[in-house]
């Protein structure tokens, strides 16, 4: 008997053994550096890294957008949620106490006979609890524990992309503002040389042509004008949305994006992504939980022991147990083991395994995104700047060419089409000026993005 009792010991040690495992530990291999030079004169990464563009504007929506968003009370309430099912997880590892009472009267009438009349009342204390010999609800409450801290790292989550859509809104609408300020002093331009060629032609010396085809090009203005006034209000009803804020009577004061500073941030190396990025964090987290799911699936296969008890009062008399009550206690020990399921807890260990293994591949591919990210927002940051500095040159130039042209258009020397060139081209290089300068800011939205924007 001694062996064979040694022998399931030695069983169920190794059963409980066998419904464990450590997570897996995802390696992938960093690169030692990145392939985009940073900036020389980068500075630190800091949680409130928006105050670096230069805008209190700014830095007062996005501290509203996180007081009032929606998109921040829902990942709040996620959160709550979550802590909720910790609670319930945990509860089950201690025992469950119920308090039970009841009172009736039972009235029987025998064939032929009279009515008689029994009273009865109770109440039961009663207790179980389930001994976690192989840690299955551990394991539920470890994976509930996890998803609270991966719920936590998606609010974060939340907060980065809040962040940065608001600062991409506030520097688009600046954009397009700016845009339509050029676009109105171009119209000024284009009509006072609409008046120039109208006045050469009333003296003979343009032609009906000449005029029409200055018209036309006012007249392609004022249309542009029309599209980029409609797509400044839209762009300002979104931010408000973005703000937490009903549209009607929304405004925002900038005019420009010229006189926003571009912050240069330095990604240190590459590896520290694993621990500045929540989404990372998050991934992490989700894949410890799957593995405690494993490790609950694996130990259901196993025998379950409960223990109860009751203790409790009986008596033949309506609500009172002062009239010598009967009183009851019982103890109780139960084994519970699954035989034949049609394979259902197998089933559930391989969903959970196969669940893990996929967390796994998710975990390696949003590493590599997150690095592809860094890369392209380092990309992008050093050629905007060029551009920028390159498109600047192209509009001086551009300027005085369009002077040139419209004084020997006036003194005769060239025609219509050498002057309509000159304001097309200089009207297509402001424009794309103005576009550049918002690429560089949003390429330096997407840095801070995708280094974590300050959360590790």
């Amino acid at each position: 008997m001694m062996r064979a009792l040694a022998s399931l010991t030695a069983a169920l040690v190794l059963g409980a053994c066998a419904t464990t495992s450590s997570p897996p530990v995802p390696s992938p291999a960093m690169p030692s550096a990145w392939t985009e030079p940073p900036s020389p004169d980068a500075v630190a990464l800091t949680r409130d890294w928006w105050r670096g563009f230069g805008s209190a504007e700014l830095s007062e929506l996005i501290d509203a957008a996180l007081v009032e968003s929606p998109d921040m009370g829902i990942a709040a309430e996620r959160v709550h949620q979550a802590e909720a099912q910790v609670r319930i997880a945990g509860a089950t590892l201690f025992p469950e106490l119920n308090f039970s009472a009841a009172t009736g009267r039972r009235e029987t009438r025998p064939d032929g006979g009279s009515w008689s009349g029994e009273n009865s009342s109770s109440a039961a204390l009663s207790a179980s609890y389930e001994v976690d010999l192989w840690g299955r609800i551990a394991s539920e409450v470890r994976s509930a524990e996890s998803s609270l801290r991966a719920t936590r790292f998606d609010e974060e989550t939340v907060r980065l992309t809040l962040v940065a859509g608001v600062a991409n809104g506030y520097f688009q609408l600046l954009s397009l503002r700016g845009r339509l300020a050029l676009a109105r002093q171009n119209l000024l331009i284009a009509e006072r040389v609409f008046n120039l060629v109208d006045a050469r032609a009333r003296n003979g010396a343009a032609s009906t042509l000449d005029v029409a085809r200055q018209q036309a090009a006012v007249l392609t203005l004022r249309a542009a004008i029309s599209a980029l006034e409609l797509q400044e209000r839209q762009t300002l009803y979104a931010l408000a949305i973005l703000a937490g804020r009903p549209p009607e009577g929304f405004e925002v004061a900038g005019s420009t994006v010229t006189t926003l500073a571009v912050p240069r941030v330095g990604p240190g190396l590459p590896a520290d992504l694993l621990v500045r990025r929540p989404d990372l964090a998050s991934a992490e987290a989700q894949l410890a939980s799957a593995n405690a799911n494993v490790a609950a699936a694996r130990a259901a296969l196993l025998p379950s022991i409960a223990l109860t008890g009751s203790a409790g009062l009986a008596s033949n008399v309506l609500i009172n147990f002062l009239n010598t009550p009967t009183a009851g206690l019982a103890l109780g020990a139960s084994l519970l083991q699954p035989i034949f399921d049609g394979g259902r807890l197998r089933g559930q260990v391989d969903v959970a395994a196969s669940r893990e293994r996929e967390l796994v591949e998710d975990y390696r591919k949003f590493i590599l995104a997150a690095l592809a990210d860094v890369e392209g927002a380092l990309a992008a940051g050093g050629s905007t700047a060029n551009q920028e500095i390159l498109l600047a040159q192209v509009v001086e130039r551009q300027q005085t060419a369009l002077r040139l042209a419209e004084i020997r258009y006036r003194e005769g020397i060239d025609d219509l089409l050498t002057l309509l060139d000159a304001q097309r081209t200089l009207f297509q290089a402001e424009d794309q000026l103005v576009q550049v300068r918002l690429s560089r800011l949003q390429a330096s939205i997407g840095l801070f993005k995708a280094l974590g924007g300050g959360w590790g």
